[in-house]
């Protein structure tokens, strides 16, 4: 049985303006955490992954997709939204590709799993955040494979291994703001 996402409790989000406002601000969100990028070969590190998580985990499954999605249609008609500022359909259609579409499956994801609940404790929602991130290396290090010729190790090498450690950091910061923020929410309504 689902349950109220975060931002459902602390806005409402039922109105359609607030739900196209939370599908923009995420992918605003997502935008910027892109640019926050250290360059590597050939998945560039950026906090992408932690704003994702941090939209769906708090938006929910369906307005957390559909930020994800906003994000990369944006990229698509050529807004620099893309680590480093990249824009266009090859950046889609690139290396990175699985990756990219992995964030709508990581957001819906998280947010399957904060409507049902589980994204209001720190470990809750960091289990939350490892399930999620296997949504998004799944599709992510196949696209590689195919994309480069590297082969499944090689691509779990360059598009995986690199960055689990990060990823370990940004599933601990996600379930420390998202639990903070209930616990700030639960506090504020006494």
């Amino acid at each position: 049985m689902a349950q109220q996402t975060l931002l459902q409790a602390s806005v409402g989000a039922r109105s359609l303006l607030v739900k196209a406002l939370a599908v923009l601000g995420g992918s605003a969100v997502i935008a910027l955490g892109a640019q926050v990028s250290v360059p590597m070969l050939p998945v560039p590190m950026s906090l992408q992954t932690l704003a994702v998580l941090m939209v769906g985990l708090t938006a929910g499954s369906r307005l957390g997709a559909a930020a994800v999605i906003a994000y990369l249609v944006e990229g698509a008609m050529g807004l620099p939204v893309f680590a480093g500022g990249a824009a266009g359909l090859p950046i889609l259609m690139g290396p990175t590709g699985g990756f990219l579409f992995g964030f709508v499956a990581m957001a819906f994801v998280a947010g399957f799993l904060a409507e049902r609940g589980m994204a209001r404790g720190v470990i809750g929602t960091a289990i939350a955040g490892l399930i999620a991130s296997v949504a998004l290396y799944v599709p992510g290090v196949l696209w590689l494979d195919m994309a480069t010729g590297l082969d499944l190790n090689g691509a779990i090498a360059a598009g995986m291994t690199p960055f689990l450690l990060g990823d370990a950091v940004k599933i601990a910061i996600a379930a420390l703001a998202v639990t903070g923020a209930w616990t700030a929410l639960s506090s504020r309504r006494g």
